[in-house]
């Protein structure tokens, strides 16, 4: 017998999501199934790295099922170790349906267990973005153009050495404020030993930042003038910071003569009796260092905190050591001879920029 057959138009699934969601698909997309019934898992996950690294729009179809609970877990932590964890993540139940329920977050909130089989979910890549709560992907170009536009060409360059550096970390689960200081540090020297020597007190960042930000310390002492010349003018101005170094000074050069000390010690002995609660940085003479910690033993000096990251041979490794026992104030300590007016500088900015950590956006400033 003869059979009528009538070819409807329709759309798929993931179309109908992302026309509730917004505008999430750009020039390429990808789209994966996480059920294992006809594909063995193996090879699914190496589906997910490949979308995940070609920075694909993805749309997830049968993210779960009674027995299939855990791969959308995984595939979470596949997409965190290339993308963002902003990035932008939509998820849409029943769409089209009277029981639809549209959902937009980040991929680092993403909570898997929020999704059924019912469920379309779509991934962004690196230039999704939300706004005035709709999944934005821009064609590539007019993404370039945007980011170009938004941060600027040093902070965009700024941004994209942090994912990368972020990637490559080996331990990744370290608090917010630690990862922002380290960040920071393998950014300046390209040296990922910091992982292993950068020390950074619990809270240190976090708390003097605060500090900065409710105006409890307004001031700033380098051991040297190129500690000070790293620091970022714009963070200072927008926060109302003054940074000083005494090596300058008419006055420290004459201690230095009378005392028999070095011109660094000297600053630092004149700094503190001007500003005994500073943040005191030091990326260059292990003798300020020492000097510091000697008046705050004498209850001449309570620092804020203190960065401490003298370079060379000769005693900067004991520097250090002796810093460590003030265990009441903040520090962050590079550990050995490492160390150097350029880190200790930018472990500063990190603290002054520290609001844009959650975001994974460095260069505010720059």
């Amino acid at each position: 017998p003869q059979v009528e057959i009538e070819v409807v138009p329709g759309i798929s699934a993931f179309q109908k999501a992302a026309s509730l969601l917004g505008a999430p698909i750009g020039h390429d997309l990808c789209i994966i199934s996480l059920s294992d019934l006809m594909t063995p898992w193996l090879r699914i996950e190496k589906r997910i790295r490949a979308a995940a690294i070609g920075d694909f729009v993805t749309a997830i179809y049968n993210p779960k099922s009674e027995g299939r609970y855990w791969q959308l877990h995984r595939l979470k932590e596949l997409f965190l170790e290339e993308r963002a964890p902003e990035t932008p993540v939509g998820y849409v139940r029943q769409a089209g349906r009277e029981e639809q329920v549209v959902n937009l977050t980040t991929l680092a909130e993403f909570d898997p267990e929020q999704v059924d089989m019912f469920t379309v979910i779509l991934i962004g890549n690196s230039q999704s973005y939300e706004a005035d709560g709709k999944f934005i992907t821009p064609r590539g170009y007019y993404g370039e153009i945007k980011m170009k536009t938004d941060v600027g060409i040093g902070q965009d360059i700024m941004i994209r050495s942090f994912r990368t550096i972020e990637k490559e970390l080996k331990n990744k689960e370290i608090p917010l404020d630690k990862k922002w200081a380290l960040l920071h540090a393998i950014h300046t020297t390209a040296d990922f030993d910091m992982e292993n020597i950068l020390r950074i007190d619990d809270h240190a960042v976090a708390s003097l930042y605060g500090k900065f930000s409710r105006g409890e310390v307004r001031t700033i002492i380098t051991d040297v003038t190129m500690a000070a010349s790293g620091i970022r003018k714009g963070a200072l101005q927008r926060m109302g910071i003054e940074v000083k170094c005494y090596l300058q000074d008419e006055r420290t050069v004459q201690l230095a003569t009378e005392k028999g000390i070095t011109r660094t010690q000297a600053g630092i002995r004149l700094a503190v009796q001007e500003h005994p609660s500073a943040l005191y940085v030091f990326g260059n003479a292990p003798t300020a260092l020492m000097e510091l910690c000697d008046l705050i033993r004498k209850g001449k000096a309570i620092p804020a905190g203190i960065i401490a990251a003298p370079v060379g041979f000769v005693h900067v490794q004991e520097s250090k050591h002796m810093v460590k026992p003030f265990v009441s104030i903040p520090k962050l300590i590079i550990e050995g001879r490492k160390g150097g007016s350029n880190l200790a500088a930018t472990l500063v900015n990190a603290i002054l920029c520290y609001n844009d950590a959650k975001q994974l956006k460095p260069g505010r400033d720059v």
